[in-house]
Formats: structure tokens, C-alpha cells, sequence
């Protein structure tokens, strides 16, 4: 992987954050890739470079269903290790842990390395965030890095800016998340006789969550641009990123509809890459945008349990599994309301708001090129 080492502060990321490599390269970002596999064997998410999103997805289209993996301890041993040994101030934004075992292996690996070299300075950081809206998160780190900050303070910056991450995405067919077990098969039989397709987004846990479901694509889409303008500070609605899975022409569509709610000035298109991709499906669209803390959008009730939460020693919210596997925390209901619209509403009904819709905006990448393609 080609990376440029920066003596202030040196900046990882895996694969699952599906930006597209060459912008990752040309901020001197060093990447861990996901393995997945296909009917030909194991394969490294490289990020488009040995197989297309095109390719990927026409295989998947063709009836071959992939499954994924953690990224092999023997990885992570190697990179901490190296980075110990050349003394670099070193952030690891990593992958949401509720969603895979490798931030598990991740963290036991670290603190073995540390043991050995004490004085190394490593950061590792739990996005709670998955393909784009992880995206999101390290695009603002590699703004705050070249703004100055150090690893210690980039660290500090991501443990509270992931919170400022907004990201909405559709499925074309419930038929991934029916191979997952987030949904019965049942379900995913009367959802593709419906036309339903759920709107999803990640809870505050990192993990996958419905916020609502509609009826056909032309809705969906229409609702992601809805949640987008409500959504939205501002400031923050001149930086986004749409991303697919092999469904440009929709991703156009999203766009040029966002425009009209705002003026952009940065947009950053990308694929959704094989590991995300295992798990939804072709089709898959996604808006990811800053926006107010989405820790004000919870019930009192909650909040008092994640902080019971954090109090806890050892508490870490998630069970060590590979990514996205698990059905228990994150099943999607579908329950048809009376005109067939929106057929299910996750958020809680008494969730304290911000009333004044203020935002930390922790980062405008308003002053950057217009486009990234």
C-alpha cells in the first residue's frame, strides 16, 4: 500500500470506510484492508483495484453470495509494531466494533505491542461509524491533521466529531439483510411483494438500525433528500458524500436533488465497496453529511444507560463478531401503517432534540476542490 509517512501525526484506516483509494493515497493515509470471498476464493478489499464495484456486484447479480472476514491478527501485529518502531504519532480510525471482531483484535494486539514499547504513541478509535459515514469522519481527520492537530489531539478530535455524523442509506431488495438474519425470509418475502424498501442508518452504538420503511425506490430516494434537508446545519450542507453499489444513475439523481436543497461545494461520490457490499446488496444508496449531535436525538431514559454504560469497566457494547453478522441487536420490523407510506419509525417519541438545530460543525470542507469523483 502506498502511503507518505507524516512526522506530526500518521493517520490508518481500513477499507470499510469505502472512499476512493486514490484520495486516501494523496493524503498519505495508509490502509487496512478487509478480506472477503467469492466462489474463487479469498480476496483482499483493495478497494476497486483488482476488481471493479461493476464486476463485484454483476457477480453478486449472477447468484454468488460472499461472505466476509476480520482482518487477520497477523496484520495488525505487523502495522502496530512498524509504526512502534518509527516513532510516528500514529491515529487508527477503525471500523465500528458493534459491527465486526477486528476492533476486538485490533485493541488486544495494540496494548501487546505498547507492552513492549511503552513510549510508542498509538492511538486506536472506535468510529461507531461504517462504509461512508465512516468515510465522513476521516475525511474531517485528514483536514484537522494537515490543520495542525497532534495524534493525541486528532485522537480526542474523532472520539467526539463521530457523534456529527450523519448517514442515510436504501436497499434496492431486502434479500442481503434476509442472508444475514436481520430480517426473517418471511419478512423479505412479503417486503419484495410490497415493494418495501427500509430506510437505515447506524445508532450511537455503531450498529445498524431502521429509521423507517417505504413503499418504492422513486420514495426511498426521496426520503434520503428529506432527511438530508432536515437534517442538515447549514454550514454542513455544502460538504457530502453519496456513494452506491452499482447504482450511479440513482446516485445522480440524489444529487442533483441535494443541490437544489443547498449549494454544494463538496461532493465526494463513491462505490460501496465488497465487505459493506456483501451485506446490502447491489443497489444500496447512501447520503452522508454532518449534522447536530445525534446524542441530542435520544430519550433521557437512554442517555442514563450509556453512561451506566461507560461507567462500566470492560463495557464495550459489542460481542466480537465478524462484520455485520449479527442479527440480535439490529432486526428490521416491517409493519404497514394504514396509507402504506411510511411503514416504521424507530426514533423514540419522547427524544430531546436541539430545538435551535445548532451544530459543532466539526468540520466544513467547504474550502476545498468543488468535486471529488
Amino acid at each position: 500500500m502506498i502511503y507518505r509517512a507524516n512526522p506530526r501525526c500518521n493517520l490508518v484506516v481500513d477499507s470499510c470506510c469505502d472512499l476512493p483509494r486514490e484520495l486516501l493515497e494523496e493524503a498519505g493515509v495508509e490502509i487496512l484492508e478487509f478480506p472477503y470471498v467469492l466462489d474463487d476464493g479469498e480476496h483482499l478489499d483493495d478497494m476497486g483495484r483488482s476488481l471493479t464495484p461493476k464486476e463485484f456486484y454483476q457477480r453478486m447479480r449472477d447468484g454468488v453470495q460472499p461472505t466476509t472476514a476480520q482482518i487477520p491478527i497477523t496484520e495488525f501485529m505487523e502495522m502496530f509494531s512498524r509504526i512502534a518502531d518509527s516513532g510516528i504519532p500514529t491515529v487508527y480510525l477503525a471500523f465500528t466494533a458493534a459491527l465486526s471482531g477486528s476492533f476486538d483484535t485490533a485493541s488486544t494486539v495494540l496494548a501487546q505491542v505498547l507492552d513492549s514499547h511503552p513510549d510508542a504513541e498509538i492511538y486506536l478509535v472506535d468510529t461507531l461509524l461504517a462504509s461512508v459515514g465512516e468515510g465522513l469522519l476521516v475525511l474531517g481527520a485528514i483536514r484537522q491533521r494537515d490543520r495542525g492537530l497532534t495524534a493525541v489531539q486528532l485522537a480526542e478530535w474523532a472520539q467526539e466529531a463521530r457523534y456529527y455524523v450523519h448517514g442515510y442509506f436504501t436497499l434496492n431488495t431486502l434479500d442481503a439483510l434476509q442472508r444475514g438474519g436481520r430480517i426473517p425470509a418471511m419478512a423479505a418475502n412479503v417486503g419484495a411483494k410490497l415493494d418495501i424498501k427500509p430506510i437505515l442508518t447506524f445508532d450511537l452504538d455503531g450498529d445498524l438500525t431502521s429509521h423507517s420503511v417505504v413503499r418504492g425506490r422513486k420514495k426511498a430516494l426521496k426520503a434520503l433528500i428529506d432527511l438530508f434537508s432536515e437534517r442538515a446545519t447549514d454550514a454542513s450542507r455544502t460538504s457530502i458524500i453519496i456513494a452506491s453499489a452499482d447504482a450511479e444513475k440513482d446516485g445522480d439523481f440524489v444529487e442533483d436533488r441535494a443541490s437544489k436543497v443547498t449549494e454544494l461545494h463538496h461532493v465526494v461520490r463513491a462505490s460501496i465497496g465488497p465487505v459493506i457490499g456483501s451485506h446490502v446488496g447491489p443497489g444500496m444508496l447512501a447520503i452522508v453529511f454532518w449534522g447536530p449531535d445525534r446524542r441530542e436525538d435520544i430519550s433521557i431514559a437512554d442517555r442514563i444507560a450509556n453512561s451506566v454504560r461507560t461507567a462500566m469497566p470492560g463495557s464495550n457494547g459489542h460481542n466480537g463478531i465478524d462484520p455485520l453478522s449479527t442479527p440480535a441487536a439490529s432486526k428490521i420490523a416491517l409493519e404497514a401503517s394504514d396509507n402504506g407510506e411510511v411503514l416504521r419509525e424507530t426514533a423514540p417519541e419522547d427524544a430531546v432534540r436541539d430545538e435551535a438545530g445548532a451544530s459543532a460543525d466539526p468540520d466544513d470542507l467547504s474550502s476545498e476542490e468543488p468535486r471529488t469523483r
